[in-house]
């Protein structure tokens, strides 16, 4: 499990800079439903092939399997397509790494975890760390820039939650099943959003190559779909609070991968910001 989740933290630290070479070719949004949509596919051709079926759900489950949907897939994808596009890869690496942090916080406020004197400290050296990045940009202001910032942090909250209510559903039901019906319903909804907004979807066709197609579908098989199966797993094998520990790889790929990738440049204040979120999380995250 801890290789499989080290090569899923890899996968999303490369998507990052994936991400925003498809944001070249199609809008944000169009490619948030496409990546569910091909997600939610993979993983019920997965699901039918192990021979699972859809349940017939108490009320109490349905409730939490949309919650989940809502927090985890539906308000994520969109923090996390417009916030990445509003933003450096290299930054929004950095700020997804605040996940450990904030799940060692939601962890005591919402499952009684004790916050210890480490774990704040954990906390303000990680938002140290981001900020020393985002404020430390040549003309950093809180316009695009800084609203793509927190439109990450948002979707690391909603990630957070809605990992707690996994958590709480695999307890009764097969994990990737799990995964595979909130791809189902997550995909629904980022459909009716983008169906039912006042602007109309633009396509620029020419745009279109075979190139954006391979990407979109790598994205969506290893970073959404198979990503999912892995870190939701994860939660019931290992726990929220240990699964979380390895997000603080994603900045490590995801600039790598943003400096190869995007050819974007590389500051001391990027090196500075990471020291200081992967100490965070290690003084948030660490065993007493």
């Amino acid at each position: 499990m801890r290789w499989l989740l080290l090569g899923t933290m890899a996968v999303w630290g490369a998507n990052l800079s994936v991400v925003k070479l498809l944001f070249e070719s199609l809008e944000p949004m169009l490619v948030a439903v496409l990546r569910m949509a091909v997600s939610a596919i993979a993983l019920m051709a997965v699901v039918l092939w192990r021979g699972h079926r859809w349940p017939r759900l108490r009320r109490d489950q349905w409730l939490t399997l949309v919650g989940c949907a809502v927090l985890m897939i539906y308000l994520n994808q969109i923090f996390f397509t417009e916030g990445v596009s509003r933003t450096a890869a290299a930054n929004a690496a950095l700020i997804i790494a605040l996940n450990p942090l904030v799940s060692a916080l939601v962890a005591a406020l919402l499952l009684g975890d004790r916050l210890t004197r480490s774990r704040l400290a954990g906390v303000v050296l990680g938002f140290g760390g981001v900020a020393a990045v985002v404020l430390n940009r040549p003309g950093a202001v809180l316009g695009s820039g800084g609203l793509g910032d927190l439109l990450l942090l948002g979707s690391v909250m909603t990630w957070v939650l809605g990992g707690v209510l996994v958590q709480r559903l695999s307890r009764e039901l097969d994990s990737g099943l799990v995964s595979a019906m909130l791809s189902v319903i997550g995909t629904v909804l980022l459909a009716l959003h983008l169906g039912l907004r006042p602007a109309p979807v633009v396509v620029d066709w020419p745009r279109i190559t075979p190139g954006t197609v391979a990407l979109l579908v790598v994205s969506s098989l290893l970073a959404t779909a198979a990503g999912a199966l892995v870190w939701n797993r994860a939660l019931v094998v290992i726990g929220v609070a240990r699964t979380a520990l390895y997000a603080y790889w994603v900045p490590i790929f995801g600039v790598l991968f943003a400096v190869l990738l995007l050819g974007e440049p590389l500051s001391v204040w990027h090196g500075v910001g990471l020291a200081a979120v992967l100490g965070g999380t290690f003084l948030g995250t660490r065993r007493h």
